[in-house]
């Protein structure tokens, strides 16, 4: 087989699970008057789900997650992005994030699940719970 031949068989035998992932976005409002809001939604394998909501530099932002174990996030602040840039907290089930916020602008809540059980395109219902004071 030739190296041109070989190169080709393996670029089509390798997964393409990455080139798939279905990542949704979603704006976070609070209802008037309120400092938090609950959101519940559900994703499977690689995909995830970016909640976004604007607060200003000062403010404190409390995140959790309920529902399936497999639910874990990332706090991301303005001009950060999930897979270019660096969380400014994180969490999972359990183990809630709450932290100053040094910016103001729009904010992502990455809400993902590890690849073990992403792997297996298992389903992660959730509901996340995230409140500004």
């Amino acid at each position: 087989m030739n190296p041109t031949t070989l190169a080709l068989a393996l670029i089509l035998l390798c997964p393409l699970a990455h080139a798939q992932d279905k990542v949704s976005h979603i704006p976070v409002h609070f209802a008037k008057g309120a400092s938090s809001t609950e959101i519940k939604g559900s994703f499977k394998g690689y995909d995830s789900i970016q909640y976004s909501l604007s607060a200003k530099a000062g403010q404190q932002m409390n995140v959790q997650i309920a529902g399936s174990s497999n639910a874990n996030f990332n706090v991301f602040a303005p001009g950060e992005k999930p897979g270019s840039g660096t969380a400014l907290g994180s969490g999972s089930v359990g183990n809630a994030w709450s932290g100053t916020l040094p910016a103001t602008g729009s904010y992502t809540v990455q809400v993902y699940q590890m690849r073990a059980t992403a792997r297996r395109g298992e389903l992660v219902p959730h509901t996340l719970t995230i409140g500004i004071q």
